[in-house]
């Protein structure tokens, strides 16, 4: 499957789901900005993955991360973060959506399976009584260490700041 036809409106994926329920194929979904793809977000997609035979990533829309990050966020903007997570072969599926949680996206999916990074506390998750008042679970992937947006953040600062003051 080429790259860009990974890439689905809402629509389009929930008549996906209705077709994988019926082939008994378990969903797995998760989301997040991606923005400034990394390696930890490769690993976090794979573990992802292994969980079920479709992965779903809902992204977040430039405008939802500016709302969650501040401006300058996003760097990379959403087409091209959308194309990026389409082109690792774990990716089954992106969705772009424009609110500030995937809330509504899981609630038209219904997937089998909800991950989050290990950042987070399973009772926050947004979605999870969605998954689970329909026999899903809610899981959550250890991050892999000094792997993060935040920390290529904090190199890209510090070498900008060393190169300021040669």
């Amino acid at each position: 499957m080429d790259t860009a036809s990974k890439i689905k409106s809402q629509p389009d994926l929930q008549l996906l789901r209705k077709k994988w329920a019926h082939e008994n194929q378990s969903v797995v979904f998760t989301n997040g900005c991606f923005d400034i793809l990394h390696r930890g977000h490769a690993e976090y997609l794979q573990k992802a993955k292994a969980l079920g035979d479709i992965l779903i990533v809902g992204l977040n829309s430039d405008a939802s991360v500016r709302r969650l990050k501040g401006a300058p966020r996003p760097f990379v903007p959403q087409d091209d973060r959308a194309f990026l997570l389409a082109s690792l072969a774990v990716v089954d599926y992106v969705s772009i959506f424009e609110e500030d949680t995937p809330q509504a996206l899981i609630e038209k999916l219904q997937p089998d399976i909800l991950v989050k990074g290990g950042d987070y506390q399973i009772d926050n998750i947004v979605g999870k009584r969605v998954v689970e008042s329909r026999g899903g679970r809610v899981l959550t992937i250890p991050l892999t260490p000094n792997r993060s947006t935040s920390d290529i953040l904090t190199k890209i600062s510090a070498q900008i700041k060393n190169t300021e003051m040669l």
